[in-house]
């Protein structure tokens, strides 16, 4: 009791003594409220002891209603970013301590944007903007806050912005805590109240149920995706724009990695990744502040619901895509490779992919190069016959060229050249969309939508340039009783082309003499009957995904996975063996330098070298009279030029295309 009576006395003493020292500055207050206190007599202490946490409710005028003013807490002011900062150092307008507070003419109210622009001019002219690199950050931060949606007028004030500084960042008490510590991890939780309660309010709601706000908001889990994460803090722009769709995909992948690179392996992927928005994206599909998982009844990837969900884009109205059918459902729009359980036809068409892939490319590679050394040692030794003019040994026949082609073919050949050049470039644009080069050929070529355009008919006139020379060579066939179907004329493989070819290998490693070939070498055999081949694979695969809604009555979706996977692997087969074994078998080797080889553009090919090149043909046609029919003169100066210059600029082509390849698979 004692100790409560001492208490009482000396507040009561502290109290009278505060009364007359303030007495005097309340007088001179009265008199001059401007002049009773500047700027600088006002510290802290005296704002707090009005605006501190507890202090009575002040309310102001704002329009027609009245506002009530925030308190300050300074335990939190203490550790905020903003701690060492006197109060009127942001509030300049203010000059005295009554309330109403008297305003300074001419000076601003408190401006975050001003005043952290003019912190880092100061910085920069003093020189200590190295050492303070956050105040830069903070400028960026500005310059992407004004070119934000939230810069705009709000449509009910039009004189302010629709969201202000102190709206998010609570600036009395901001303070973002480092990355990667559990104060940051909590911070994040308050994110999307912060943005929610005050004007999302409906998209709060909706989040607060999806599988996204369950974790952050009902388990309290950091882990789970936040506004921040997919609208970011301060580059805020409409989630109907092209850049905000271009960036809401990464943020996605950003934590679902696995899934955004099965996208990509999509055509929807794709195009998105070349700088597209008009296929499907991950909200088209999972919806955006609502998604659910897939076992939820209302989610939009339920299996009760996924048709629905392909029909809004596959509704056969948008864009000119045909309705999604049934089919549509099974296709698997992250499907991989690796997970044979989930996807076992990919994982079977991927291993057979790949071991045909690596197959091919191990022979022939490896027979280029066994080649090309042993053509570049007996070139070395002066061995080698190519070119050589041996007029005594051709007698009669000396000087002259032999038809190797005729004109039927040699046009069917630049048509294939240039179809398939085209078919290359454009589907490889899309298929290596991450790429740095596609999405510019893509920009250049009008879009992916030109893209498919342009590699549509280029494939049908691929087919058509085909049926046509199967029909002409069939027909022909099939009217010549002599034929022989496995006899030295024909493009049909038999045992001669299995014993040329071991006979090769031998040659190449010094172990037997070179092969002499007839008509049609085992080589040139294989590339006639690859186009057969990729025709058919790549055709009806391309026909496929050119027609998904024929496709999808008839056959499950998975086919369509499964059509992208052959369609691209078998293009990028074709590509690369046209482009570096083709190439080198009749324009790289010791024997052909320098390119090009030019005999399927005149037609025509000396008789020496026709000689060298097929010794067992030239031989057969000189026991049996028949040579004559088939020599020709050379072709004129101007013919020769000019086959040249096509078939630089060809193999020039091919090679450009071969580096896009190349780059492409290796993402570069």
């Amino acid at each position: 009791m004692l100790h409560l009576k001492n208490l009482a006395a000396r507040t009561f003493a502290f109290a009278v003594c505060a009364f007359l020292l303030a007495a005097p500055a309340a007088a001179a207050t009265d008199k001059n409220p401007v002049a009773g206190a500047s700027p600088a007599q006002l510290d802290d202490a005296t704002c707090l002891s009005c605006h501190q946490s507890g202090s009575a409710r002040i309310e102001i005028s704002d329009g027609d209603d009245e506002r009530a003013l925030a308190h300050v807490d300074p335990a939190k002011l203490d550790k905020s970013v903003h701690a060492k900062q006197q109060c009127v150092s942001c509030h300049t307008d203010i000059v005295d301590a009554k309330a109403n507070h008297a305003k300074a003419a001419g000076v601003a109210k408190p401006d975050c944007i001003s005043c952290h622009e003019q912190l880092w001019d100061d910085a920069r002219k003093t020189g200590v903007d190295k050492t303070r690199p956050r105040l830069g950050i903070v400028v960026d931060n500005i310059v992407a806050y004004r070119n934000s949606f939230h810069a705009r007028p709000d449509a009910d004030n039009p004189d302010q912005p629709k969201a202000l500084c102190h709206q998010c960042h609570a600036t009395h008490e901001f303070a973002v805590p480092p990355q990667g510590g559990p104060a940051r991890d909590q911070w994040r939780l308050t994110i999307p109240q912060t943005c929610g309660a005050q004007c999302h309010e409906d998209q709060l709601e909706e989040f607060e149920e999806s599988a996204h706000g369950k974790l952050v908001m009902g388990k309290g889990d950091p882990r789970g995706a936040i506004c921040t994460d997919c609208h970011t803090a301060h580059e805020v722009v409409g989630a109907s724009s092209d850049p905000f769709k271009l960036k809401n995909v990464e943020a996605c992948g950003g934590c679902h990695k696995d899934k955004l690179k099965s996208y990509r392996d999509t055509y929807h992927g794709q195009v998105h990744k070349l700088g597209f928005t008009y296929t499907a994206k991950c909200s088209n599909c999972h919806g955006s502040h609502g998604i659910l998982g897939v076992n939820e009844p209302d989610s939009k990837i339920h299996p009760d619901n996924r048709l629905k969900t392909c029909q809004s884009c596959h509704n056969g109205k948008k864009d000119g895509l045909p309705l999604a059918t049934e089919g549509f459902l099974s296709f698997g729009p992250h499907a991989n490779s690796h997970d044979f359980e989930k996807y076992p036809q990919m994982w079977i068409t991927t291993k057979f992919m790949v071991g045909l892939l690596i197959a091919v490319f191990t022979f022939f590679w490896l027979h280029c190069l066994l080649w090309y050394y042993r053509e570049w040692q007996e070139r070395k030794a002066r061995k080698t016959e190519t070119r050589i003019h041996a007029e005594a040994a051709l007698g009669p026949y000396a000087g002259k060229h032999f038809v190797r082609f005729a004109w039927g073919w040699r046009v069917a050949h630049l048509l294939f050249a240039l179809i398939t050049m085209t078919l290359v470039l454009t589907g490889t644009t899309v298929m290596f969309a991450n790429s740095s080069w596609a999405p510019v050929v893509a920009g250049a070529l009008g879009g992916p939508k030109v893209l498919g355009l342009i590699h549509r008919i280029a494939a049908a006139c691929f087919v058509g340039i085909f049926m046509i020379h199967f029909i002409y060579v069939m027909q022909k066939l099939l009217r010549d009783r002599n034929f022989r179907w496995f006899g030295p004329d024909s493009l049909v493989p038999n045992w001669k082309d299995f014993t040329d070819c071991w006979n090769m290998f031998k040659w190449f490693l010094g172990k037997g003499p070179r092969p002499q070939f007839d008509r049609w070498t085992y080589f040139e055999k294989f590339d006639y009957w690859a186009v057969f081949w990729g025709v058919n694979i790549i055709g009806w695969s391309g026909l496929m995904l050119a027609f998904p809604h024929v496709t999808a009555k008839y056959l499950p979706g998975w086919i369509f996975n499964v059509a992208t996977l052959v369609h691209g692997e078998e293009a990028f087969l074709a590509a690369v063996f046209l482009f570096t074994v083709h190439f080198f078998n009749n324009h790289f080797r010791p024997d052909k330098l320098p390119p090009p080889d030019v005999v399927m553009f005149t037609g025509t090919q000396s008789i020496d070298e026709f000689r060298h090149e097929h010794p067992a043909q030239y031989q057969r046609l000189v026991e049996s009279g028949e040579i004559e029919k088939y020599l020709v003169d050379a072709p004129s100066r101007q013919m020769h030029i000019g086959s040249v210059i096509l078939g630089l600029t060809l193999i020039t082509a091919g090679l450009v295309l071969l580096v896009l390849v190349t780059t492409g698979f290796f993402k570069i």
